[in-house]
């Protein structure tokens, strides 16, 4: 039985959701859509970005309307051009057996008479961005006067975007009687004057904490020097071969000067921020969704609506001035129920900040170290040998590979295997070895002794249906230790790393030793620089720190 029908919809939404495949309403959908179903009540709802708000309101606002009827019944107000398109985007796909429901969404960028058109067609549902709807109601292109439903979707993002006058000069066109439903990320004081003024005694429901994080992100911070952020940017990336984030910067100035830089330094990266035109701005999502860049960076105003769900990693390459942008920040990871993480480089001077964040979120944050050199070039050699490994073969090379073989005649299986390995890797391991410590020292930091710490490489990752937290489960269900025992989980493509105490060592190195998983032997070692760091070799050590020059590569799309 599909859950969806226990929540009194109708029929025709019932269709349209087994047609998406949901089977099961999220916490948001199953709390809020009955209520709005049964009762006429105004409603503020508190739930994270990616827990299916769209739904939580689009069902019930299309199950009330009266499609025959093709006055403005409903009105959607949304923070940006992205997330207006992708609401009517998904109501239209939630009444596709409804006949003659239209969803009009209105938004800057585009021809506001054709727009206009389409809503003196008959629009039962608008979907609108504040400045476009003031715009057209001070052009008289609309008629909201009798709109039965009002839903503020991201309410704290309108009103942190500027719109906060806007919002209340086009909810004052809007009849008394309508009921209102406000959705929201966090509960600013702002958010509240808007219920106060224009709700009555709504039904309030939250999901998790009110200004909470997601649960399924991971928060990290890194201290290092002022002067050294870009540089600890490259090495975390580096560190992690299949990243796919968003970078956030306070400015539009530092968005650009750093996506310059990534790109420069042949890493797949684009900015966006106000100063991109519209037209500029749709190029660079198109891009960053289908994966042709793996960097977005972004200021916080651009970044608003932003809407897929597989980013991995969130970057706050600076911190943000108020403390409670960083929930949305974090939010664009972790999203659908997959999981991420959310990493800040900080100075020493910030760390007040992470303080204040962690009493937000109601979550902590692990302070973790920029890799070193020698854990790249680690992490950077396993993953080219996984990459190898899961090539699919290119059957046209068949037909060059008696030239080849000729070429290649004489070299042995290992021989063949370290030159074909170095043709990638040298170049990385030739910048890294002249890469300082990014780290700065911290006397107070909460983290075990290096001596007492132990790092371990295991054969299974992200294809193997793992996250950060499920790895952790895995191993913690089988060592039988407590929940702090793993910790430092960095999970790759088709291996990951993990920490513990040295005591438990012994144990888990013995315990994985014949250890096998549905026929397939899991291989934990421990992780070759962790061995002896006090005898690391001199060749990874450099005083003069990482070269301007920086060694330039070209990174997988």
């Amino acid at each position: 039985m599909n859950q969806f029908e226990l929540l009194g919809l109708d029929e025709t939404l019932l269709n349209a959701i087994n047609d998406m495949g949901f089977e099961t309403p999220s916490e948001v959908q199953e709390k809020a859509i009955p209520v709005l179903l049964s009762q006429k009540t105004d409603m503020v709802a508190l739930a994270q970005t990616g827990t299916g708000k769209t739904a939580a309101f689009g069902f019930p606002l299309i199950q009330k309307i009266n499609a025959k009827d093709k006055t403005t019944q409903g009105l959607i107000l949304s923070p940006t051009r992205e997330l207006c398109l992708q609401i009517a985007s998904e109501l239209k796909n939630y009444s596709k057996y409804v006949k003659d429901l239209n969803v009009v969404a209105i938004y800057g960028g585009a021809s506001i008479t054709d727009q206009a058109k389409k809503v003196k067609r008959g629009a039962q549902v608008i979907v609108a961005t504040p400045g476009r709807m003031q715009d057209m109601i001070n052009r008289s292109l609309v008629d909201i006067t009798k709109i039965e439903y009002c839903v503020l979707d991201e309410a704290d993002e309108m009103l942190n975007m500027g719109f906060y006058e806007d919002i209340k000069s086009i909810l004052s066109h809007t009849p008394r009687e309508k009921s209102t439903w406000l959705f929201s990320a966090t509960m600013p004081k702002e958010v509240h004057q808007i219920a106060k003024k224009f709700m009555s005694k709504p039904f309030e429901i939250t999901v998790g904490n009110k200004n909470s994080g997601a649960q399924n992100v991971q928060h990290e911070y890194y201290v290092v020097n002022g002067r050294e952020r870009y540089l600890a940017l490259k090495r975390l990336a580096d560190a992690n071969p299949d990243i796919f984030s968003v970078v956030f910067c306070r400015t539009k100035r530092d968005t650009q000067s750093v996506a310059e830089k990534l790109i420069e330094d042949g890493y797949s990266a684009a900015a966006l921020h106000g100063d991109l035109s519209q037209n500029q701005r749709d190029i660079v999502m198109k891009t960053f969704r289908t994966r042709q860049i793996q960097m977005l960076v972004a200021t916080d105003v651009a970044a608003r609506g932003i809407d897929v769900d597989d980013v991995t990693h969130v970057i706050n390459y600076q911190l943000p001035d108020e403390i409670e942008t960083y929930t949305h920040r974090s939010g664009r990871t972790g999203r659908a129920g997959k999981s991420g993480t959310s990493m800040v480089i900080v100075t020493k001077s910030e760390l007040r900040k992470i303080k204040a964040i962690e009493r937000i979120i109601k979550k902590p944050f692990d302070d973790k170290k920029i890799p070193n050199a020698e854990e790249v070039c680690e992490i950077q050699l396993y993953h080219l040998a996984s990459k190898i490994k899961n090539t699919e073969i290119n059957q046209e090379v068949n037909n060059y590979l008696p030239a080849i073989y000729d070429v290649l005649e004489g070299l042995d299986r290992e021989e063949l295997i370290k030159k074909l390995v170095s043709v990638e890797f040298t170049r990385f391991f030739e910048y890294y070895k002249r890469a300082k410590d990014l780290n700065v020292e911290m006397s107070n930091k909460r983290e075990i002794p290096a001596n007492g710490d132990v790092r371990y490489f295991i054969n299974i990752g992200e294809k193997d249906g793992y996250d950060w937290r499920s790895l952790k489960d895995f191993i913690r269900d089988v060592m039988e230790l407590g929940k702090d025992d793993i910790y430092k989980v960095d999970v790759k493509d088709s291996f990951s790393f993990f920490n513990t105490g040295s005591e438990h060592s012994e144990a888990i190195l013995d315990m994985f030793s014949q250890f096998k998983l549905d026929g397939r032997f899991i291989n934990v070692e421990v992780s070759k620089n962790t061995k002896d760091r006090k005898k690391r070799k001199d060749k990874f050590k450099n005083k003069k720190g990482d070269s301007k020059n920086s060694f330039k590569r070209k990174r997988r799309k």
